[in-house]
């Protein structure tokens, strides 16, 4: 135990900020989990089906109403106006205040069209506005936490939130009839119970509500954007609702537990992510600010993306290879059949964590019009293979037709990254050819998995020649680790 906690006191800030960041994340996520259950059995389809319909609308809602201004825009500007951060952070949450404000007039000039369009009540949807005005304060001070790899409060924050969220969620909706009302009341209170405090700090720290700098430099950067974050939330979605509408409920849901369980790795690639880009981004500004910065000779980001890209590899082919045996313990013998849709799925994570690498630099140099343009094109070719292929190969295909489009954009993201890197004359930043070599292995590595499926003995055989190189590279690991600091 000793030895262990010499080894975590080792690590540094950034490493020990993404290892919480990615146990709050399982944490959160298993609680939730373990509570899904509970509210599919009390709830009927029709209301736990209006609880998800809530949830999506909100997660398009959002992208209008604060422009996701508390992204990549935020942390860059923090850098940008670093002697201001307090004044900068609430002219920013001005900003989405100021929008939503305005969405939340044009619905109460006439609240039951709006109701209509949405399929939602207006008591839900009231919950709504609520949740869209003080989630951005919320959002600001995450992310500025994280900037600053401070996360003992936010954890704390998280795993409360949830847990208040989820506790106080079972048992509203067993003490009433009402029950979706019951449900979503309870997550929005939660969520604005903590939110309102930190919209009242920011602006307390800040003591400003408008800038004309700051929000035109939000809006330059994140409205070009939009369409990104909406093509975005098509190719994460829009699969199941084409499988839905074009071969049935009962194969979507097959396709879903497959993609969910699959997707559950991106919580730590999100992580990772999410505490790789205040050190990328402060690399970056080293060497903007300091003629005599050098990536090559320095080669911390390279070395530390290695790591990570390794990390994440080796995690997408254990998640491959166990996929019949989670997808029995989650979803039951009933979904077996949907183990094939896992490799592709599992694999698809590996790339959005390798195109996040590229993008996480063109967000830094305000590239937004080529992110979005390369959403876009992937977003429309996933949705072009899924209409033939699904028709051709059913639900399956789905998986492949995903992988694809991430490849695809990982591509397009790696063209737009390098054209930055001459323009900018950066000599390197990443592995470029560990990034391919890697890839071309895990897609080998899937076809293999894939077949082994029906070979139960060679998967087997697998599993232990991991667990065994696991333990002979037990040292490598531990210093791969280390080289995140």
């Amino acid at each position: 135990m000793n030895n262990l906690l010499k080894k975590y006191n080792e690590l540094s800030e950034p490493v020990k900020a993404s290892f919480w960041y990615t146990i709050c994340n399982i944490i959160n996520k298993g609680i939730a989990l373990l509570s899904t259950p509970i509210f599919t059995r009390v709830m009927t389809e029709s209301q736990y089906g209006t609880f998800a319909i809530f949830q999506s609308w909100y997660s398009i809602i959002i992208i209008f109403t604060s422009l996701n201004i508390f992204m990549s825009s935020y942390q860059k500007g923090l850098l940008l106006y670093k002697n201001d951060k307090a004044s900068f952070t609430s002219t920013q949450l001005g900003l989405t205040t100021t929008i939503t404000l305005f969405f939340i007039l044009i619905y109460m000039f006439n609240p039951q069209l709006w109701s209509s369009i949405f399929e939602l009540q207006p008591v839900l949807m009231f919950a709504m506005g609520l949740e869209l005005l003080f989630m951005p304060a919320l959002e600001f001070w995450s992310t500025k936490q994280r900037f600053d790899f401070k996360y003992k409060k936010y954890v704390a924050v998280s795993i409360l939130m949830t847990i208040i969220s989820l506790g106080g969620g079972v048992l509203a909706v067993l003490s009433t009839s009402y029950k979706v009302e019951a449900r979503v009341y309870t997550d929005v209170l939660s969520k604005v119970l903590f939110s309102a405090f930190f919209f009242c700090l920011i602006f307390k720290s800040g003591k400003k509500f408008y800038s004309l700098e700051y929000w035109k430099y939000a809006l330059a950067f994140n409205l070009p954007l939009i369409p990104h974050y909406l093509s975005n939330y098509v190719l994460s979605q829009s699969d199941r609702i084409m499988i839905g509408k074009m071969i049935g409920t009962d194969k979507a849901a097959f396709y879903s537990v497959a993609y969910t369980i699959s997707m559950m790795m991106i919580l730590i690639v999100n992580a990772i992510n999410g505490s790789l880009v205040p050190y990328l981004y402060k690399k970056i500004d080293e060497f903007e600010n300091d003629s005599n910065y050098n990536f090559a000779t320095k080669n911390d980001v390279k070395k530390v993306t290695t790591s990570l890209i390794l990390i994440i590899a080796a995690l997408c082919f254990i998640a491959m290879l166990f996929a019949p045996e989670v997808i029995r313990i989650f979803a039951g013998n009933n979904y077996y059949e949907s183990i094939y849709v896992v490799p592709p799925v599992a694999l698809s994570v590996f790339f959005i964590f390798i195109y996040s690498l590229f993008s996480n630099v063109e967000y830094y140099f305000q590239e937004t019009k080529l992110i979005a343009l390369a959403t876009f094109i992937c977003a429309l070719l996933n949705l072009v293979l899924n209409f033939i292929f699904i028709k051709i190969f059913g639900y399956m295909a789905a998986g492949y037709t995903t992988l694809v489009s991430y490849v695809a954009l990982s591509i397009l993201h790696y063209l737009f990254y390098k054209k930055i890197l001459m323009d900018k004359k950066i000599n390197v930043l990443y592995n470029d050819k560990l990034i391919l070599l890697i890839s071309i292995a895990l897609i080998v590595l899937m076809v293999i998995v894939a077949v082994s499926y029906k070979l139960t003995m060679i998967r087997y055989i697998m599993i232990v020649c991991i667990v065994l190189a696991i333990i002979y590279f037990r040292k490598n690991i531990v210093l791969a680790i280390k080289n995140l600091k």
